[in-house]
């Protein structure tokens, strides 16, 4: 298994790009519960906090794809400096807001802000696929790694971020990603030699990527995956809250991006001869009947055993997710041209961070309304949600696929 890493890493910069990459990424994973966390100890309530999250994932949705389309036409380090200054800002004044108290809306202003924050896990993958687009088992372990990188993130930054927000001061967890940030964007884009080349308008062809059929399959289905993230994070905070541990949220959630990053890691180094379309099928069918459990452990145990029932609920859930994401990047690969590439796996993204405001919206309303335990409804009915966006939109999925590799060729080569 440790070959088929190594061979990915003989190409040079390689190593570079994909670790300061890891650092870049390290602050989606921190902000939704950092901000979470933050003003349930300042407002002692999930509501405000919850909205904040989807705000910003909302914006996120809508800001990403656009500067990820920027990116692709100018390069990835003049747009992503630019955006990282932006979204830094916009964190500051949320940190400030919510230490001195500003009116609620303007720390909805300033969530929105942060929105701008560039898709480094999108840029990381152009960058594998500018080096192995021609060596297809290649970039399939590179995408695996990333997809266990993207996990290693989901690991220590919510245990970064609850465990400082609930031992430190209530803001530490969202300012420490900040910090991760600005060193993470500065490194990566200090790696020049690994950087794709930009596609300006005039090389650029095809239509918008986000009207392609199949895109739009992966994007409906992945908003119902975010869904089942963004609701996870919120109720996990508050359900560990309710049994007397709020500290340890970060160590539950970690023990579902663990799943999901052993899983990643034994995929990567799998040939496989089946489609992707029906790896991509079984992954979320598998991740949808792995929640199923979750709800029992919640409802029928208590105090520090329901947190490990919980824990090892969402620990079996979790080994569906690396694989789906894995086979989604490869499907975005093999739908769009190199020249909307990077644009085409932040739609991906954008679908889960719809799914994601979504998601911890519903679930801060269902925790406050009906305790934490009736709160993991929200993921159970949300991974359903994506079971069944996969199936009905499999069809479409199969007919672009079928079409999709002379399309791109001649979008790269006109």
């Amino acid at each position: 298994m440790l070959s088929s890493y190594r061979q990915i890493f003989a190409a040079p910069g390689s190593l570079a790009f994909s670790s300061t990459g890891l650092i870049a990424r390290l602050p989606i994973s921190m902000t939704g519960i950092g901000i979470v966390t933050m003003l349930g100890r300042i407002k002692d309530s999930y509501w405000l906090g919850s909205l904040l999250s989807a705000v910003l994932a909302v914006s996120a949705a809508v800001l990403g794809p656009r500067i990820s389309r920027l990116v692709d036409r100018h390069g990835q380090r003049r747009v992503a400096l630019p955006a990282t200054g932006v979204t830094v800002l916009a964190a500051a004044g949320l940190l400030l807001g919510a230490h001195y108290g500003f009116p609620d809306w303007t720390l909805f202003v300033f969530a929105a802000g942060m929105g701008t924050m560039p898709s480094t896990g999108s840029m990381v993958r152009a960058r594998w696929a500018h080096l192995y687009r021609d060596a297809p088992p290649k970039l399939h372990t590179a995408y695996s790694f990333e997809a266990v990188a993207d996990e290693v993130c989901f690991i220590i930054g919510p245990i970064l971020a609850a465990t400082l927000a609930t031992s430190l001061f209530p803001e530490s967890g969202l300012l420490l990603a900040g910090v991760f940030l600005v060193v993470g964007v500065l490194l990566f884009t200090a790696q020049r030699r690994t950087e794709p080349p930009a596609h300006p308008v005039e090389h650029r062809g095809g239509s918008p990527v986000v009207r392609d059929k199949g895109i739009q399959t992966l994007i409906l289905t992945l908003a119902a995956v975010g869904g089942v993230f963004g609701s996870v994070e919120v109720v996990t905070v508050a359900f560990a809250r309710a049994q007397g541990h709020p500290a340890a949220s970060g160590g539950v959630l970690a023990v579902y991006a663990l799943g999901s990053c052993l899983a990643g890691a034994v995929f990567g180094a799998l040939k496989f001869t089946t489609p992707l379309d029906r790896r991509f099928l079984l992954g979320v069918g598998v991740m949808a009947a792995g929640m199923a459990p979750l709800i029992l452990a919640a409802q029928l145990l208590h105090g520090t055993a329901a947190l490990v029932g919980v824990g090892a609920a969402l620990f079996l859930s979790g080994l569906a997710i690396s694989p789906t994401l894995i086979t989604s990047m490869a499907l975005v690969e093999r739908l769009v041209p190199a020249a909307q590439l990077t644009e085409g796996m932040t739609w991906t993204t954008t679908g889960l961070a719809l799914g994601v405001a979504v998601g911890s919206s519903a679930a801060g309303i269902v925790v406050d309304a009906g305790g934490s335990a009736n709160g993991y409804w929200v993921p159970v009915a949300a991974a359903a949600l994506s079971a069944v966006a996969a199936y009905t939109g499999l069809p479409r999925l199969r007919r672009r696929l079928a079409s999709a590799r002379p399309a791109a060729a001649e979008a790269v080569h006109s």
